[in-house]
């Protein structure tokens, strides 16, 4: 459309309708509507307008009609117009009344220090490494991969996955078992919608786990039922019929920490075929155990009833958005099918980059150096808190990327611990935080205690993190 908004290089819709209908004339509904632009800020101050000639033909009204309303607003000052140079919107044009009016908010200390557990190092992403990856991928990549693919994600990496889990987590699985989603967050949102489709009312989690996913259950409308935690996982002997099935961290339970026992993961399975029931294995940091080698997935001792659930937030960076799910086989059609309602695909370009990463060998070198960069932070850790506050207990340090901090029953409530480490500076967060069931206390002989990511902060600040943190404790 010759000189209309398509060479005033933006759009901007301007709906008069309403405007006449309620009695204002023409002239008034487009400075109302253009003044109403400037003050929400869709017209930004310094934006050239379209010539009068251009907006009256796009809004279908006589060019003086747009003249006299550009002339009325720059004389009330929203507008400048200069000759040869067009119409602007004044760089003096007032801000939206939302932002003048905006109640001033509470003044929170600035956060120097992020000890956030499940968070990685993100200075650590590969970033040179995965830029030669997307680029060998790209190139060698099918016209067809760049199109509307399967809902379980591109071939390429389900296959590089079948043959990387199997070797390094023990998982049992094949690419047409295997689904890509857009975070555990997803795949499990996905799984929750699928078991109520199959009739479960309820999903048991651990009684300490991630709240985030936690309202992912609720939201798909399942209830939650709390299993209590020992030094050995989860209590599954309280499984029952009325479970649809259960959410479990086999490897390392987060937050606190204690892997399942081989009884306990035997007697979970068992619960499952018994009850025609599924368990959902979250993986979410099983490459990273410090002591001995990984436990293998627990999604082993049987794929027909145990959902394994893997990510590539913690080996490389949660913002890519990658996650798997093995899948029995009664359940790939129908969470397929709701992977497509969710959003179709997950974006192709870093699931073939991720691919040819670990056929490459490079991801597992990554994993290494990771593992090996992680295991020393947490014994800097450890070795701080053994000097500075060493009635603290740490536990839960064998593998992950967090740690939880035990204080003695009769310390510092965990409210004024937390309250503190904010004055300080510090980000992290409470064991209380992570109750599946909010309402539920803590035994009277426990104490206070904390959970710290010990991952995130830069390797330069890390030292003064410490720091901060052991004046936390010191007086905890």
């Amino acid at each position: 459309m010759n000189g209309s908004w398509t060479s005033f290089g933006g759009d901007l819709h301007l709906d008069l309708t309403e405007r006449r209908t309620s009695g204002t004339g023409l002239r008034a509904a487009l400075e109302d509507a253009l003044r109403e632009a400037v003050q929400d800020g869709r017209l930004a101050p310094g934006t050239r307008l379209p010539s009068s000639r251009a907006l009256a033909e796009d809004l279908g009204i006589a060019r003086n009609t747009v003249v006299e309303a550009y002339g009325q607003l720059t004389a009330e000052g929203w507008l400048d117009s200069r000759q040869g140079s067009g119409t602007t919107v004044a760089r003096r044009a007032a801000p939206s009344p939302a932002v003048r009016t905006a109640k001033p908010r509470a003044r929170r200390p600035a956060v120097r220090h992020d000890l956030t557990s499940g968070r990685p190092d993100l200075s650590l992403f590969p970033r040179t490494a995965w830029l030669a990856a997307a680029r060998r991928a790209l190139a060698t990549a099918p016209h067809e991969a760049l199109g509307y693919g399967s809902p379980l994600g591109r071939i390429e990496l389900r296959e590089a996955l079948t043959h990387y889990l199997a070797r390094v987590r023990g998982v049992r699985t094949d690419p047409d078992h295997l689904l890509i989603c857009s975070g555990v967050q997803q795949g499990l949102g996905l799984l929750c919608a699928a078991l109520r489709e199959r009739g479960a009312r309820s999903l048991a989690v651990e009684a300490y786990g991630l709240p985030p996913q936690h309202a992912v259950v609720r939201a798909a409308g399942l209830s939650t039922v709390a299993l209590p935690l020992d030094c050995e996982g989860a209590l599954v002997e309280r499984l029952d019929a009325r479970c649809g099935a259960a959410l479990l961290t086999p490897a390392h339970q987060y937050p606190t920490g204690a892997p399942l026992s081989a009884d306990r993961r035997a007697a979970a399975v068992r619960w499952a075929r018994e009850q025609d029931r599924y368990v959902v294995e979250d993986d979410y940091d099983g490459e990273f155990r410090y002591d001995r080698q990984p436990l293998g997935a627990m999604q082993a001792l049987d794929p027909e009833r145990v959902v394994y659930a893997g990510t590539a937030a913690k080996s490389l960076a949660p913002g890519l958005r990658l996650a798997w799910l093995a899948l029995p086989d009664a359940l790939v059609e129908p969470v397929a099918r709701l992977k497509v309602l969710a959003d179709t695909m997950s974006p192709v370009l870093d699931q073939l980059t991720l691919a040819e990463l670990i056929t490459s060998g490079t991801y597992d070198r990554h994993v290494r150096r990771c593992r090996l960069h992680y295991r020393r932070r947490r014994d800097r850790l450890v070795a701080a808190l053994a000097e500075h506050a060493p009635h603290v207990r740490v536990t839960g340090i064998a593998a992950g990327l967090h740690a939880v901090l035990q204080l003695p029953p009769g310390a510092t409530p965990e409210a004024e611990l937390l309250a503190r480490a904010e004055a300080a500076g510090l980000a992290l967060s409470g064991l209380g935080w992570h109750r599946a069931d909010p309402r539920a206390r803590e035994a009277e002989d426990a104490g206070p205690a904390l959970v710290i990511g010990y991952a995130t902060p830069a390797e330069h600040a890390f030292p003064a993190a410490l720091e901060a943190l052991c004046g936390v404790l010191r007086t905890g």
